[in-house]
């Protein structure tokens, strides 16, 4: 407790605060910080920049290609069910019909 008291009394001094801002290892840190904060924001900005590409060019053709999918896969659910003969699954009753 007494620790902390004269930490914040120590931090709270502009003499202190100046004479550690011109030291090496907080100017370093000051650097490093800068830097990687640089680096994110350029880095965010990139991704945004590539999702806005994604999404203006191959929607289009991503949703062509899925109802193209799903009318391909109709097609062979029906004709599999027209070759099919006897009744449809799950229409017999009793025990062990549908196995």
């Amino acid at each position: 407790m007494v620790l902390r008291r004269l930490l914040a009394a120590l931090l709270h001094s502009p003499q202190l605060v100046e004479r550690l801002s011109e030291s090496r290892p907080i100017r370093r840190a000051a650097q490093l910080t800068a830097f990687a904060l640089l680096q994110a924001q350029l880095r965010g900005q990139d991704a945004a920049r590539r999702l806005q590409d994604l999404a203006a060019g191959p929607v289009g053709s991503l949703c062509r290609r899925a109802e193209r999918f799903r009318d391909a896969f109709t097609q062979e659910l029906r004709r599999g069910l027209r070759g099919r003969s006897g009744p449809p699954p799950g229409s017999q009753r009793g025990p062990g019909a549908n196995i």
